[in-house]
């Protein structure tokens, strides 16, 4: 099971779980994030205190990924497969993104 914490402006906000063996997604809010006034990190992820699940990658971390000829390198350099989407998202943790939000792999202490 591979986990990524999840940030809003170098704040905490969740973690994001690839459940096991292929079942699907988790995106957890922690309890601080909630009890905060920082805004949820997604129209389509509003605060709530109930985990979202999902079968598929949620699209809102998906569009976090290079796409074309990029994405061909990123995976190529990595050894990952292009449909390993969580895969990506994690040699892409620490990585500067486009936004506010950025990804840590949990137990790794660069960010």
């Amino acid at each position: 099971m591979r986990q990524l914490e999840v940030y809003y402006n170098d704040v905490k906000a969740g973690v994001l779980t690839e459940l096991a063996q292929g079942n699907g997604y988790r995106f957890e809010y922690v309890p601080e994030y909630l009890a905060s006034k920082f805004p949820h990190i997604s129209v389509t992820l509003p605060k709530s205190d109930t985990p979202y699940e999902n079968d598929r990658l949620f699209p809102f971390f998906a569009n976090l990924l290079p796409e074309g000829t990029l994405r061909r390198i990123v995976c190529r350099e990595h050894h990952i497969d292009e449909n390993d989407l969580f895969g990506m998202l994690c040699v892409m943790s620490g990585v500067d993104t486009i936004g506010a939000i950025s990804l840590k792999r949990i137990g790794d202490e660069r960010r």
